[in-house]
């Protein structure tokens, strides 16, 4: 019996998804993470030893980056808070395999950028301008 192999999936093969519309082409995504608070309790009669429940949910902030264009859609969402207008999306980071279909996906809920970084400059250097957002979200859920 020959066993198929499962090997892990490429971390450079990736598309968002901002309300369901591809958007550019980030170099590097990071902070998809949940976690969740820890309550100690212990009764009277317990053991000296406290129980742990599960408490408040929280989620990172997730961070995009990509290399800086004349695009300004980014810019234009951060501009909403800044305005006191905060557009929140749902959007999604899709996983594809080598023959780029999705394999995962994370789906985020009620995202508006909370941070907007643009690009380091030097005049030494020969790599690509880089600008960088970060979503604040109030979900994100694994969809295989």
């Amino acid at each position: 019996m020959v066993q198929q192999r499962n090997d892990p999936y490429a971390q450079f093969n990736f598309i968002v998804e901002l309300d369901g519309i591809d958007v550019a082409g980030f170099t590097e995504i990071g902070g998809i993470a949940a976690e969740s608070d820890i309550i100690e309790y212990r009764e009277g009669a317990d053991q000296p030893t406290a129980r742990k429940l599960p408490g408040l949910l929280t989620y990172s902030n997730i961070t995009l980056k990509k290399g800086y264009t004349t695009n300004t859609e980014l810019w234009d969402w951060r501009k909403t808070t800044l305005d006191g207008m905060t557009e929140r999306k749902g959007g999604a980071i899709i996983l594809l395999d080598e023959a780029r279909q999705p394999v995962l996906r994370w789906n985020f809920v009620n995202g508006w950028v909370s941070k907007y970084e643009g690009p380091a400059l030097s005049s030494t250097t020969n790599e690509a301008a880089i600008e960088a957002i970060e979503i604040s979200h109030e979900g994100v859920e694994l969809e295989v």
